[in-house]
């Protein structure tokens, strides 16, 4: 009797784990059905790309690629495009802290301390993306065309253009009568929070 009850368990136990298996299966060829891309459509991946190379609260960041018959061109023009990537990003970011900023103080002439915090926003762009440390680089060459395709993806910390910023606000006469560092830099900070997330 004790046999037959423990075979009984053992196949009823086997039978249960034969369905859970059959069950996972099922739940794994779904999700790899609705992982595929539409008809017609082939995914890409592209190299020095995705979440990990995305700006944060902590650095800017671009990517982009360069493709020339000479492989140190194919560098040059990947690191310029990511170059210029990463000044319009910050532009369009500084501009935003900018507005926050001089809307949040008690300033004579708004207008005219907006457009000179952005004039003094294109130079220090332009001094700091010489600063940029490049954080992936692969060179591929591309078959048939024997060109070279250079990806690259870069960053600037936010804090060193901060400093930057805030070394040359400082030193114009007309801005520093209204510049408050510290509230300046709480505005970036929260701006920066908001790319991050």
């Amino acid at each position: 009797m004790r046999t037959t009850t423990s075979k009984i368990a053992s196949i009823a136990f086997m039978g249960l784990m034969l369905v859970g298996g059959l069950s996972a299966c099922k739940g794994k060829k779904k999700a790899a059905e609705a992982a595929k891309p539409p008809s017609g459509e082939t995914e890409v991946n592209v190299l020095c790309s995705g979440p990990e190379f995305f700006t944060d609260e902590k650095n800017f960041r671009a990517n982009n690629l360069g493709e020339s018959m000479d492989q140190a061109t194919a560098k040059k023009k990947a690191l310029s495009n990511a170059r210029a990537d990463m000044a319009s990003a910050i532009n369009t970011q500084v501009k935003s802290v900018i507005d926050n900023y001089v809307n949040s103080r008690e300033m004579n002439n708004k207008e005219e301390i907006a457009e000179r915090f952005e004039g003094l926003t294109r130079e220090v762009v332009d001094q700091k993306l010489t600063g940029t440390r490049t954080i992936c680089e692969k060179m591929m060459k591309v078959d048939g065309s024997g060109n070279y395709k250079c990806y690259v993806a870069i960053e600037l910390s936010a804090q060193d253009l901060l400093a930057a910023y805030n070394e040359r606000l400082s030193k114009d006469d007309k801005l520093k009568i209204d510049y408050d560092y510290e509230k300046f830099k709480e505005t970036f900070d929260k701006e920066m929070e908001k790319m991050g997330k």
